[in-house]
This record gives C-alpha cells, structure tokens and sequence, in this order.
C-alpha cells in the first residue's frame, strides 16, 4: 500500500474544514483524499484526479464510505480547470499536489516503470493515450535522447547513455524494463552501493514519456487561480527539477503580495522518525502557496 508522505505536515498547512470544497490533483491511493476527507467532516468535498485509471478505480472503491463527497475523475491535475468547470465548481479552499510517483505504480511490473521487475518499455501514467517507451525510444534521434537523459535526468554519462542506446536499438534492443536497466548499467561507471546506475535515465525517460514538466508548469500557473480567498496550495516534490518549477512560481506570485503569500520561505521537509518508517520520503520537500485573503484586482 502506498503510504502517503509529509501527510500531517499537508493537513496543518491545508486546514480542511466542514463545508469546504478540496482539489487532490494528484489523487494516486487516495491517501491525502482520505485524510482531507476525514478533517472535513461532515460535508467537505474533495475532487479527486489521476491520470492512471487504475489508480481512479482503486480510489474510487477505498473512498466508497464518503459517498457524493468524493468526486473523482481520470484526468490529469493540469486539466483541473476544466473539470472543475464541467462539475459547476468555481474555486476551491485548497488544492494538493504529490508530484511523485505511486508505489502502486512502481511495484506493477505491467506497467513499466520499475527497473528491477521485468516489464514492457512502457511507462505512462496513462496507460490508455500517449506514446509508450518502446516507441518514444524507437523513434528518438541521439542528440535529443542525450538532451533527454542529461536535462531531465541530470545524468553526467548522457552522451554514453544515449549512443549506448541507439546503438543497441539497431540489434532490435532493449525490449523491458530490465534489460534496459542492465544495459545502462553496463554504459556508466559504478556508484553507490545503494543507487542503482540505471536510476537517473529511467526518471528522464518517465518525465519525456509523461510530459511531467510541462504538465507541472500548466498546472503551477493554474491551479492556484482556482483558489479562493485565503485558500492554499500544497506541493510535494521529490527531485530538484520539479521543486526548482515550484520554487520558481511560487517566487513570482510572491511578487504580488496583494493576491499571493508564500507560506513556506523554506521547503517543509519529513522529520527523521517519518524516514525511518517510510524511506520513500527521504527526499521530500512541500512548498505552501496562499491566495490573498484581500479582494483580487483583476488580471
């Protein structure tokens, strides 16, 4: 079971009450829905999104008990204004964003994502539109398969990387999950015990399949507009290109003090003793952006 991060510290920043109206954009196991669910008793709302449909389903079936209080829709956090539109919602009193991935993702070896089970090249979140790893690979060119690797992996050895790979693509290579982790490991020199070589390629192939930093900038830009007075905004982040995206929008809003407050000057991050228990949150960082309890001028 995927075991929700930084969840008490998301609850005290947030501040679900009875009546209110909450956005999970990012609904995976629904475990800061139910959390969001539970504080607002007896009638907070939360609209739940996901674009992993399974992960809807499994929501869906775990947050039964709240009925008509839970809405969930397969879409992606970035579609938020327009499923909010389409549900007669106009603003919201806070939105929540857990920007990495499920365990319930990672552990499904049908879904490509992990290096140490065998799978397919696949890798979307959703599994029903998109292009999969084994064609984005197949019709990649070295050049941008290198820019790939380095700037969204931050991957030193992206030039050996992606010649490495392009060269085995013309023996009809790799074919999963682990023989491109293998592969990989073979093109890199030797790390930490405890990091697999593989590591920063498969995240850089993850966010070009997904399209996850264009998605994050959309959805930074305008969930926030969602947010009525005094609502606020919660980002859990887990590598340094997503948190450098938040740090930088929320820096801008901070700009115009009359409609935004940073919340956060400096990420909240989980304690030692949430470590311990839940390693998956080791790098963690929520940033907290507030709507202006002051009336907005017009934009």
């Amino acid at each position: 079971m995927h075991v929700p991060v930084l969840l008490q510290e998301m609850l005290d920043a947030l501040r679900p009450q009875p009546g209110g109206i909450y956005l999970d954009g990012t609904l995976g196991a629904g475990g800061y829905a139910e959390a969001i669910l539970t504080a607002s008793d007896p009638d907070g709302v939360v609209v739940g999104l996901d674009l992993d449909a399974e992960a809807v389903a499994r929501a869906k079936e775990r947050l039964a008990r709240f009925g008509t209080r839970f809405l969930s829709r397969h879409a992606g956090f970035h579609e938020a204004s327009e499923v909010l539109a389409e549900l007669g919602i106009v603003r919201v009193d806070g939105a929540v964003l857990d920007l990495g991935l499920s365990s319930d993702q990672i552990e499904n070896p049908a879904r490509g994502f992990s290096f140490a089970l065998e799978g397919p090249l696949d890798m979307r979140f959703d599994a029903d539109s998109g292009q999969p790893l084994a064609e984005f690979l197949n019709a990649v060119d070295a050049k941008e398969l290198e820019r790939v690797i380095a700037v969204y992996g931050e991957e030193r050895y992206s030039r050996r990387i992606a010649r490495g790979l392009v060269e085995a693509r013309r023996r009809g290579a790799p074919s999963t999950t682990v023989e491109l982790a293998r592969l990989v490991a073979r093109l890199v020199p030797k790390r930490e015990p405890r990091i697999h070589p593989a590591t920063r390629t498969f995240q850089a192939l993850r966010i070009a399949v997904n399209h996850e930093l264009d998605n994050i900038e959309r959805g930074l830009d305008e969930i926030p507009k969602l947010l009525k007075p005094g609502g606020r905004f919660c980002v859990v982040s887990y590598h340094s290109l997503e948190d450098r995206l938040v740090k930088t929008s929320f820096r801008e809003k901070k700009k115009d003090p009359r409609n935004w407050v940073v919340v956060t000057p400096r990420p909240i991050r989980p304690s030692a003793d949430e470590v311990r228990r839940n390693p998956r949150a080791r790098s963690a960082k929520m940033r907290v952006l507030e709507a202006a309890a002051t009336p907005r001028q017009e934009r």
